[in-house]
């Protein structure tokens, strides 16, 4: 049953979620100057909230707010691509588990794993699951589509290492480190 997976402030934070990324996708990228490319906000958010909701909010947020963003901006949605944001959402929320930020934790050793994963993720969904779905699905031209794959990768990787380290650092400061009430006699 699905209501036991997910409580009612992950389903928010996916309807949420994918709001925003579809305006920041819409709104705050950059070109790249290769063909449907860019830097994307919207990934940094994207990891963002993978570490602070998990692996199935990330997922959902990278699916929805993808398809929607590309519906809406372009009239057809672009699947290889969306896949490659639910990989990104999902693997950089599973794998990131164990940092505790909502606790207050992320330090330098926080911010080292974060990153070394968040890097490997993406080298992997954008270097070669999306170039590798554009060419199964859409029989894109393997120059073209590896270009954009390394640009995307690369763009993408600097952004979630700059953006999102700098939320979650912001995020942790927030956050209680533990119990600062005593009980008094």
């Amino acid at each position: 049953m699905m209501s036991k997976s997910l409580s009612i402030k992950t389903i928010v934070a996916i309807g949420i979620g994918s709001a925003v990324y579809v305006i920041l996708g819409r709104f705050l990228t950059i070109p790249t100057g290769i063909p449907n490319t860019n830097i994307e906000t919207a990934i940094a958010f994207l990891a963002f909230i993978a570490v602070l909701f998990g692996p199935i909010a990330g997922g959902l947020i990278g699916l929805t707010g993808h398809a929607l963003k590309d519906a809406l901006m372009w009239g057809s949605v672009w699947w290889s691509w969306v896949f490659v944001s639910l990989f990104i959402g999902f693997f950089i929320g599973l794998f990131v588990s164990k940092i505790k930020v909502e606790e207050g934790q992320f330090g330098k050793k926080e911010i080292l794993t974060f990153n070394l994963i968040q890097v490997i993720v993406q080298i992997i969904g954008w270097g070669i699951l999306a170039p590798v779905l554009d060419i199964l699905i859409y029989a894109e031209p393997v120059n073209k589509v590896f270009t954009q794959g390394l640009v995307a990768s690369l763009s993408n990787i600097i952004s979630v290492g700059v953006l999102s380290t700098i939320l979650l650092v912001s995020y942790a400061k927030t956050q209680s480190r533990g119990s600062s009430l005593t009980k008094e006699n």
